[in-house]
């Protein structure tokens, strides 16, 4: 926890010096620390979530099952955000971030701890249990602080500063393949509950610090409006249903929505099926495609860098438009040469991380941009957005593939065709704009 909050200091340090007067800032100095401790976050979840793909070639050593039949570690963990989302949005709307942060770690900290006795059991059913809870508290998390990250600052820098707290996430995310692929992987004799106690605790000790802190419950002016005023009308539209409800009329909205369940399904999708793929093609070892995969992770985690600074100076549509563009680009070519063997396996291996750098931008960008302008609908629409990790069992459609074609290229049809949707979405946006 210390590195990552050191970090992003020095960066906002970075950020703080280089804004002219010219343009809005990343962030205020009156949010500086809830802007830090919301970060720290993303962290969290990304390494979370990261080890589901280290987890899914392990368990098929490990417990001898197929690739279609360790997808389940994917489809129950996405199932808990799909199932989770919009009951942690109604309580987030009714106790505030804060609390739902809090809510969210110790539901991390206890699906964490339970990885013990399914560890003794030697059950994937336990597993798999465990990881649903751990799914739950992310939801909390994630439903939690995107809109929060987005509301500390000026509305113009709200993907800019949403994609630099999401680059954190990537560094979660690219640590957890190194530290625990290398830990499952290289011989050591570690149990898989073993990282999950030692998250455990840290989860714990974090959900202690924000239970301490001072955290603005910051709201829209629309949102203050709506409680000056004591019609009963706008008391129906406060509530959380009658959001939703809303939301579900507003066809802005429910593209931005269609275009991040479609971003999930590639991204997720493509992270689940690497080391499969990548040791299935006899390229790696599952040792040295943890070490890829983590280093890929690392490049997604630099393009967020690079997006939040570009997107200072370019509007984030079009910067989304580029980089739809050359995830578009990089899986056509991939399935090409795997179908076609044109270049070597090298080609394709360049082309799969290349991918990582162009995707890093569209999960906040995309989030972020749907966002913009709802004002009190903010929470109920972060709820329902946080639906959309249930592309992840998209990769369970991937293994399909894989294990009936005998393919390990053809799957890569189903990622395509989440990115052309993402393109979709920033044409139009930008034509908007």
């Amino acid at each position: 926890m210390g590195l990552p909050i050191r970090t992003l200091k020095h960066v906002l340090t970075i950020c703080s010096e280089m804004t002219s007067n010219s343009r809005p800032s990343l962030t205020e100095r009156r949010y500086l620390v809830p802007f830090v401790l919301i970060t720290s976050l993303f962290f969290l979840w990304g390494f979370a979530r990261a080890i589901l793909d280290v987890l899914n070639k392990h368990f098929q050593t490990e417990l001898n099952i197929s690739i279609t039949q360790s997808s389940l570690v994917q489809v129950t963990t996405y199932l808990g955000y799909f199932l989770m989302a919009i009951p942690a949005g109604l309580l987030i709307n009714r106790v505030g971030y804060k609390r739902g942060v809090v809510i969210g770690l110790l539901l991390y900290a206890v699906g964490a701890f339970l990885f013990v006795p399914g560890t003794w059991a030697n059950s994937f059913a336990g597993y798999l249990a465990a990881l649903f809870v751990i799914a739950c508290g992310l939801v909390f998390l994630e439903t939690a602080a995107n809109p929060y990250a987005t509301q500390l600052g000026p509305v113009e820098t709200a993907s800019s500063r949403l994609n630099l707290s999401q680059s954190f996430n990537g560094m979660g995310s690219a640590l957890a393949p190194i530290v625990v692929g290398g830990l499952l992987f290289g011989g050591s004799g570690t149990d898989v509950s073993q990282p999950y106690v030692v998250m455990g605790v840290i989860v714990l000790l974090v959900a202690f610090i924000f239970s301490r802190s001072q955290l603005p419950e910051i709201q829209t002016e629309e949102a203050a409006s709506s409680l000056n005023d004591s019609s009963s009308a706008e008391q129906d539209n406060a509530s959380g249903w009658a959001n939703i409800r809303q939301l579900f009329h507003n066809r802005s909205f429910l593209f931005g929505l269609s275009a991040l369940l479609a971003y999930e399904i590639s991204e997720i999708s493509i992270n689940s099926y690497f080391v499969n793929f990548t040791t299935g093609m006899g390229w790696l070892s599952a040792a040295n495609a943890s070490y890829i995969l983590g280093l890929s992770l690392f490049i997604f985690m630099g393009g967020r860098f690079v997006g939040s600074w570009v997107m200072r100076r370019i509007a984030a549509e079009r910067v989304l438009l580029w980089c739809a563009c050359g995830t578009v680009v990089s899986i056509a070519l991939l399935f090409l040469n795997g179908q076609l063997s044109i270049l070597g396996y090298q080609f394709s291996l360049a082309l799969l991380i290349a991918n990582y750098f162009f995707e890093a931008i569209m999960f906040p960008t995309i989030f972020s941009l749907t966002l913009r302008g709802l004002g009190s609908l903010t929470k109920s629409a972060s709820s329902l957005l946080m639906m959309t990790p249930v592309g992840g069992c998209g990769f369970l459609l991937m293994a399909l593939l894989a294990d009936r074609s005998g393919s390990l290229v053809i799957p890569f049809l189903i990622p395509l065709a989440g990115y052309i949707v993402v393109l979709i979405f920033a044409r139009r946006r930008v034509r908007e704009s």
